[in-house]
């Protein structure tokens, strides 16, 4: 069954997909195997996902909840479905260490429950969670029908087409979203859709728009436009974390965009490390104290603990953009640890185990 899905990535000339080529799937196995801690990541991620395997899809048809407060009922209607994402990950990395293609299957009626349900909007806020079944998609396309195969890859191709033209009419009317989080996470999306459908237009786009990214987004002390506006790192770690991904998905397919600087000497890089001493506990930050958005204030008011003014930054909350950017730098999980309050380990989480396979 390993073997099939290896020679269905092959035949379909996607060698370095977003998530794991048939090579990286075989180390991940092997480490798995031989190695106590990735083991012990890989039988939580296992325990969750067998929890999972009765449950049916519940896609949404427009997915809401950008600036809307938790408490609206279009946004918990959508934070209900948007559950889903998880499983799908949850279905392929199991398959894709196990061969068992019961969690393909899986994966499978989900994705295609969402392809024939969802109508892309274009706003990368509420689309930015997809990203997972563009992994499951990745890993498991070898188990889909011509016809299955056909119906996901046109409503991705949906989702890319309607988040470049809604760019565009941000860049058109010079606002901020053409280059604040939103552009970060849009690029995130066309990026990974790009490199899992091997379109080039789309990989192409997401390239040169990165390379913008770094010079109009993020300042060469490693700051972000973002934790000026919003003076809070939790919207700091909102915008690399998207460029992160689409850092990691373009490495995999041999396009070094992690120490990319652009002409003011900006760079991902740079923004990892200046979240850093943050995460470790050598600086401190109270949050969106002076937050030029009005709505930061408004979920403030609504009783949203983690939006209120001058409350300290919690390190936790950047260990995602930690062990994302622990993919290219090894060291970082020290701080990774002390962020998150783990013991010391070579895999402290299911992202490391990942790093780890797809270290060249």
């Amino acid at each position: 069954m390993i073997l099939l899905a290896a020679l269905g990535l092959t035949l379909l000339g996607i060698e370095n997909p977003i998530s794991l080529n048939a090579q990286q799937r075989t180390k991940l196995i092997e480490l798995i195997k031989t190695d106590k801690d990735a083991k012990a990541r890989f039988e939580t991620l296992k325990r969750a996902v067998d929890k999972a395997l009765n449950d049916k899809p519940n896609p949404i048809r427009v997915i809401q909840g950008e600036g809307k407060l938790k408490t609206d009922p279009l946004a918990i209607k959508t934070r209900e479905s948007l559950g889903d994402m998880r499983k799908m990950y949850l279905f392929a990395y199991t398959f894709a260490a196990t061969g068992d293609t019961q969690y393909a299957d899986k994966a499978r009626e989900f994705i295609l429950a969402w392809a024939q349900q969802n109508m892309p909007t274009g706003n990368p806020i509420d689309e930015t969670t997809l990203d997972d079944l563009f992994f499951a998609f990745d890993l498991t396309q070898s188990q889909f029908s011509p016809a299955e195969k056909k119906s996901a890859q046109t409503w991705m191709r949906k989702v890319a087409d309607t988040q470049i033209a809604m760019g565009l009419i941000h860049a058109r009317k010079g606002d901020g979203i053409s280059k604040n989080n939103w552009q970060s996470h849009r690029l995130k999306i066309v990026g990974l859709i790009g490199y899992t459908l091997a379109e080039k237009k789309y990989i192409d786009y997401a390239i040169a728009s990165f390379k913008r990214q770094i010079e109009v987004n993020l300042r060469p002390d490693g700051s972000s436009i973002d934790f000026h506006e919003r003076d809070a790192l939790h919207y700091h770690c909102y915008d690399v974390e998207p460029l992160l991904e689409l850092a990691i998905a373009a490495n995999n397919n041999g396009t070094n965009l992690y120490t990319y600087k652009s002409k003011s000497g900006a760079s991902l890089e740079k923004s990892v490390k200046f979240l850093m001493p943050f995460c470790s506990g050598e600086k401190k930050h109270p949050e969106f104290v002076k937050s030029i958005v009005a709505f930061d204030r408004k979920r403030a008011e609504s009783g949203d603990e983690n939006y209120k003014a001058g409350h300290l930054f919690d390190p936790k909350k950047g260990g995602h953009s930690l062990e994302l950017a622990a993919a290219f730098d090894k060291n970082i999980s020290e701080v990774y640890c002390q962020a998150t309050s783990r013991a010391a380990s070579i895999y402290p989480s299911w992202q490391f185990v990942l790093n780890a396979v797809r270290d060249k």
